[in-house]
């Protein structure tokens, strides 16, 4: 048997082009984050949208941001109005994200906008994710990026996301399974 392939890390490409900004507001927005968004501290959900909106989010009004929120780029971030983001939700929007309206999005779920070139140099690879008004993502999800929602669909607990999920119908998955080799 022949041995598996190992990509060299060290050239790997970085990631700081999916920054799109500069480093110091890149810097400046981690210890905003740390302070108001992600801390477990209950501070109201206004403070943590108006930190989130001072860094370039765009976030409806009436919004429900819960503690332990963690958000990569907030001027990658929209959130629609009346919406509820559960506590330690993680946003890896490393691409745009957008949240409609009247969406719920539950506690534990990551959503990420980012993977990597894992056949290649592990370059960083990014889509935005859609998660349309009056969807329903429930706890410890996984949207990966190039996801759509659709409108007031429901994902079931624990499903991971990749692809499409029609308008109005409950989606989620069986348990995982071993599909294929990584390398050819």
């Amino acid at each position: 048997m022949s041995q598996p392939t190992v990509i060299d890390l060290s050239a790997a490409p970085g990631a700081g082009e999916s920054w799109d900004a500069p480093a110091w507001k890149v810097y400046a927005w981690g210890l905003a984050e740390l302070l108001f968004v992600s801390s477990s501290w209950q501070v109201s959900s206004r403070l943590r949208r108006a930190v989130l909106v001072a860094f370039g989010a765009r976030v409806g009004e009436g919004v429900i941001l819960r503690p332990r929120l963690r958000v990569r780029f907030p001027w990658k971030l929209t959130i629609g109005a009346r919406s509820w983001i559960g506590e330690g939700v993680w946003l890896h929007n490393q691409d745009h994200v957008y949240i409609g309206s009247d969406t719920v999005i539950s506690q534990g779920t990551f959503v990420t906008t980012g993977s990597h070139a894992h056949r290649r140099d592990m370059a960083l690879i990014t889509k935005p994710v859609v998660i349309e008004d009056g969807a329903w993502v429930t706890a410890r999800c996984i949207v990966l990026g190039g996801s759509r929602i659709g409108v007031s669909a429901l994902v079931t607990p624990g499903t991971v996301v990749n692809g499409q999920v029609p308008d109005a119908m409950i989606f989620g998955a069986p348990e995982g399974a071993v599909l294929r080799p990584r390398f050819s």
